[in-house]
């Protein structure tokens, strides 16, 4: 590999870690090297029917013939071309595989969420900043295209203050992973599953609140985020009910002068809505692209960066 080619290696080839391998195949600068999983009818390489990953065509993710594939987070970290890793497993495997990963030296990035026990990610934060190595939680909804240009307005203020924002994301429980996804004392529920890149988006946008008021369960809230001189900002979601419940996800933004609508399964997905009524489509908004793509981009980005200096 080129010097400044990142080595990818992918713990966990669930649904997540099909996800992660899928987006940094399409990451310049980086090449997946190395799979683990204990299930090794997952080191086929071939995309599962698992999650809401595109399956139209069965098609390969990786080559076994040409990377590391191997059944143990030890045997992954034995490849020396792995600079940086990608953990995708349960929860409750998180913080052993994470400071395994650290001491080794590499960087690391470890999906959502990181622990349950916030003193476990005390932990992973303390001993990535003893090492020297990166270690990015996977929040990718602040890096999504259409959401990363509604933060980009709300800090730099284009259409005056924001006044009120709200935020709805909702839908079925995952399917791949039930005995994981609903049993709260693993996963924590959509709170952590699913809500936690709401209040990690409303924090990238306006900071940490004052106080926070959530209303609802583990599997469906409504969060109120108070700041003095305002705005007003709430954001709502979870898992509904039914198995078959489309995802929603839509944001409306208030501004001085101006309101931006977001929905998903909208054409076009933003819409601003001037003073006066008129209503436009956003000029040069390009929404290629995914958050986990966008995500791993960052990072590696950030890894070649520092490497170069």
């Amino acid at each position: 590999m080129n010097d400044l080619t990142i080595g990818v290696g992918v713990v966990g080839l669930g649904f997540m870690g099909q996800t992660h391998v899928a987006a940094f195949n399409g990451v310049p600068g980086c090449r997946l090297v190395a799979v683990a999983d204990q299930d090794e009818n997952r080191l086929s390489g071939v995309l599962s029917d698992a999650g809401n990953m595109d399956t139209a065509s069965a098609r390969h993710l990786f080559d076994p013939d040409s990377i590391t594939v191997t059944t143990s987070l030890d045997g992954l970290l034995a490849c020396p071309d792995v600079q940086v890793v990608s953990i995708t497993t349960p929860t409750p495997t998180h913080e052993t595989l994470a400071m395994a990963v650290i001491e080794s030296g590499r960087h690391l990035l470890i999906e959502k969420p990181v622990a349950l026990d916030p003193a476990a990610i005390i932990r992973i934060s303390d001993a990535a900043r003893s090492q020297g190595v990166l270690a990015m939680p996977g929040h990718c909804m602040r890096f999504w295209p259409a959401w990363s240009w509604i933060r980009d307005r709300i800090r730099e203020s284009d259409y005056g203050e924001v006044l009120r924002a709200r935020f709805v994301r909702k839908g079925a429980a995952p399917d791949w992973n039930d005995a994981f996804y609903l049993d709260e004392e693993k996963s924590g529920g959509a709170i952590v599953d699913l809500h936690i890149h709401d209040s990690d988006f409303v924090l990238a946008c306006f900071g940490m609140p004052q106080s926070v008021t959530s209303n609802g369960s583990r599997r469906y809230v409504r969060s109120s985020y108070h700041y003095p001189h305002g705005p007003d900002v709430v954001a709502e979601g979870g898992w509904l009910e039914s198995a078959d419940a489309p995802f929603t996800m839509m944001a409306t933004i208030e501004f001085e002068s101006a309101v931006i609508h977001f929905d998903l399964s909208a054409d076009p997905e933003l819409k601003v809505e001037l003073a006066g009524g008129a209503a436009s489509v956003p000029p040069a908004v390009s929404l290629s692209g995914t958050g986990y793509e966008l995500q791993a981009a960052a990072l590696i980005d950030a890894i070649r960066s520092d490497a170069s200096e």
